[in-house]
C-alpha cells in the first residue's frame, strides 16, 4: 500500500486536529484546520483514503510546504 503526504498550502498555525491515525476520510475530508492572518483554513484530504500518521500537534507553526500528515489511498 503506498502513502502519500499531506502538505500546508500555507504558513501558519495548526488551530485545530479533527483526523486522527486510522481515521477513513471521504475525498476533501477534514484533516486539520490551520490559521493564518486571522482566517481558519481547512487540510482536505485531495482522495479517500486512511490517515497513516498526523505529523504535527495543535499549536505548532507550520511553514507553506511542510509535510503535515500521510495517508494511504482506499482500495
Amino acid at each position: 500500500m503506498s502513502e502519500f503526504p499531506i502538505e500546508s498550502e500555507i504558513a501558519g498555525t495548526v488551530w485545530k486536529i479533527e483526523a486522527a491515525s486510522g481515521d477513513k476520510l471521504k475525498e476533501e475530508g477534514v484533516i486539520m484546520i490551520l490559521e493564518s492572518m486571522k482566517m481558519e483554513i481547512p487540510v482536505l484530504a485531495p482522495e479517500a483514503g486512511e490517515i497513516v500518521k498526523i505529523l504535527v500537534a495543535e499549536g505548532d507553526t507550520v511553514r507553506e510546504g511542510q509535510e503535515l500528515a500521510t495517508m494511504s489511498p482506499c482500495v
